[in-house]
C-alpha cells in the first residue's frame, strides 16, 4: 500500500488556512454573490436534468442516463468545494483540520475523474449511436451502461485515494500552513511539504495521464469517426446541426480537460499558484454550468421533457 503512516501521526501541521481571495471588503461582498449565485444555478440546472431523465420515461435511453450520472457528479464536486470557499470568502482566515483536507482532496479527485471519465463514455456513445445506428441497441445494453458508470466510479476513487494517501504522508513544514488556493488541491499542498517530492510529482503524473489524456484521446478519437459520418449526411441542414451539437460539447470538453491539463500535467517549475487558480475557477464553476445550459438548450427532447413536466405540474396545483 502507498500509505503506510496514519494521516494524523504525521509530525506536521494539524491545521491549514486557505489564502483569502481578496481583503476589500466590496470586492469580498462581490465574490460571494457572484459564487454563490453560479453555484445556485449549477445546482438548479443539474438537478433539473435529473430530474427530468428519472420522471420522463421517452428519456430513458443510455444517453441521458449517463448524462444524469454526469449532473450529479458535477452536483457532488462542486458541493464538496464551493460551500467551504464561500464561509472563507469573508472575514478572518478560518483553518481546515488536516483530516477535513484531506478528504476534501480526496472526494474532489473523485468526482473530478469521474467526471472525466464520464464525458468520454459520452462520446462513446455518441460515436455509437452516429456511426453504427444499426447496432445501437445491441451494443449499448442496460448492463452495459451500468458497468461502465461503476467501473468509471471505482476507478476515479482508487486513483484519488491512493494519490491522496501518498499525499498526506509527507512532512509539512510548520511555518507553512497556508494553502495558496481556495480547496485543498494536489499542486498546492505539495508546495507546503518540507521533503522530496519529485516521486509523488511523478505519480500526479501519472494518474493525471490516466484522468485526462487517455479519456480525452478516446474523445477525439470519437469525435474523428462522427465528423467523417457527419460530413457523409446528404442535408446541408442536417450537418449544420450534427456540428452545431457537436461543437457545444466539443466546447465544454476542451475547457475541461485544458484548464484540468493546465493545472495537472504541466511542470511545477512552469506553472504559478494565481494561475493554478484560475484555472480551477474554470472547471469548478464554468463547465459544470456550461454542461446543463449546452444539454437542455442545444437539446429538443430536454427542453420537451421539462415543459411537459413544469405545465402538468402547473396544471395539478391548479385543480
Amino acid at each position: 500500500m502507498l500509505a503506510r503512516n496514519p494521516v494524523l501521526n504525521q509530525s506536521g501541521p494539524t491545521e491549514f488556512v486557505f489564502r483569502v481571495l481578496s481583503t476589500v471588503p466590496e470586492i469580498q461582498a462581490l465574490l460571494f454573490l457572484l459564487f454563490l449565485v453560479l453555484y445556485l444555478m449549477i445546482l438548479c440546472g443539474n438537478t433539473a436534468i435529473i430530474w427530468v431523465v428519472c420522471t420522463d420515461s421517452s428519456l430513458r435511453t443510455p444517453m441521458y442516463f449517463f448524462l444524469s450520472n454526469l449532473s450529479f457528479v458535477e452536483i457532488c464536486y462542486t458541493t464538496v468545494v464551493v460551500p467551504l470557499m464561500l464561509s472563507n470568502i469573508f472575514g478572518a482566515q478560518k483553518p481546515i483540520p488536516l483530516v477535513g483536507c484531506g478528504a476534501q482532496m480526496f472526494f474532489f479527485l473523485t468526482f473530478g475523474g469521474a467526471d472525466c471519465f464520464l464525458l468520454a463514455i459520452m462520446a462513446y456513445d455518441r460515436y455509437v449511436a452516429i456511426c453504427h445506428p444499426l447496432h445501437y441497441a445491441l451494443i449499448m445494453t442496460q448492463k452495459l451502461c451500468f458497468q461502465v458508470v461503476f467501473g468509471a466510479m471505482a476507478l476515479a476513487l482508487l486513483l484519488s485515494l491512493q494519490l491522496t494517501a501518498l499525499i498526506f504522508t509527507l512532512p509539512f513544514c510548520g511555518h507553512h500552513r497556508e494553502i495558496n488556493h481556495f480547496r485543498c488541491d494536489v499542486p498546492p499542498v505539495l508546495r507546503l511539504a518540507c521533503a522530496d517530492t519529485h516521486v509523488h510529482q511523478a505519480i500526479l503524473y501519472v494518474v493525471s495521464i490516466l484522468v485526462l489524456t487517455v479519456p480525452f484521446t478516446v474523445i477525439s478519437v470519437s469525435y474523428v469517426f462522427i465528423t467523417v459520418a457527419i460530413l457523409r449526411i446528404r442535408s446541408a441542414e442536417g450537418r449544420r446541426r450534427a456540428f452545431s451539437t457537436c461543437s457545444s460539447h466539443l466546447t465544454v470538453v476542451l475547457l475541461q480537460y485544458g484548464c484540468c491539463a493546465l493545472v495537472y500535467l504541466r511542470p511545477q517549475s512552469s506553472s504559478t499558484v494565481d494561475e493554478d487558480r484560475q484555472f480551477a475557477l474554470v472547471y469548478t464553476f464554468i463547465t459544470p454550468l456550461l454542461n446543463p445550459l449546452i444539454y437542455t438548450l442545444r437539446n429538443k427532447d430536454v427542453k420537451g421533457a421539462l415543459k411537459k413536466a413544469i405545465s402538468s405540474k402547473g396544471a395539478a396545483e391548479t385543480l
